[in-house]
């Protein structure tokens, strides 16, 4: 028997409506799903009148399940790879199953679809012909060393954030970037309250300590001059 294939299908990050006909068929077709979490995918997957099988693949547990995944994979099931929110391996489970595939010489394939910081780059107004992706900063060890290198770099930043943490990074941006550095704040994107804020790090700080934050977050940070 051929060996299967590993496919890597973007979800909606908000609206259900963000989701290609062609994702929606190999949903259907793949043997197995490989989710983020399983009770978040099977509202989308209920959603599509999906009836699969699923199996908890995350950050806390990819190294530990890749390579018995990988094996039935070989063994000829075709498996299809799911975040919680947008592309699989972008700041979520997939770079290591992927890796182990293709030493493997398993076909892998990539869909075409959503994730939050291509529109929170490209609605930010900041230019979009060169930009950085750093995802989540370190929380502890080596944070403020990576903040000094960002604060001289000349392409577009793109970070990710959590609401709780929104206003320690923007007090960050202030005291590492400068009180003069443009930002555009972006969450809840294709929901129903989407939002995206701009100013600079005082501007934003006065504006979100107003108001209950909620949902992912996307900061894009102007280029050092």
């Amino acid at each position: 028997m051929p060996a299967g294939i590993l496919y890597l299908i973007p979800t909606p990050i908000g609206n259900l409506e963000d989701i290609t006909f062609r994702a929606v068929r190999i949903l259907k077709e793949v043997d197995l799903i490989l989710a983020e979490d399983t009770r978040h995918s099977a509202i989308l997957l209920k959603h599509y009148g999906i009836e699969k099988q699923m199996f908890a693949f995350h950050q806390h547990n990819e190294h530990q399940a890749t390579a018995s995944l990988v094996n039935r994979i070989k063994a000829g099931e075709n498996a299809g790879l799911i975040s919680d929110a947008g592309m699989p391996g972008i700041s979520d489970a997939g770079f290591l199953i992927v890796r182990e595939c293709l030493k493997e010489n398993v076909q892998v394939i990539c869909l075409p679809g959503a994730t939050a910081f291509v529109p929170a780059l490209i609605q930010s107004g900041f230019p979009t012909d060169e930009f950085l992706f750093v995802g989540f900063l370190p929380q502890k060890k080596g944070r403020q060393s990576k903040l000094k290198s960002l604060s001289i770099e000349m392409r577009t930043i793109i970070i990710y954030e959590s609401p709780n943490r929104l206003l320690k990074l923007l007090e960050e941006i202030r005291n590492y970037f400068g009180e003069e550095r443009a930002i555009s704040i972006s969450r809840e994107l294709t929901k129903m309250f989407e939002e995206t804020k701009r100013g600079t790090a005082t501007e934003l700080i006065s504006y979100f300590s107003s108001k209950e934050v909620k949902g992912e977050i996307v900061v894009v940070i102007s280029a050092a001059n």
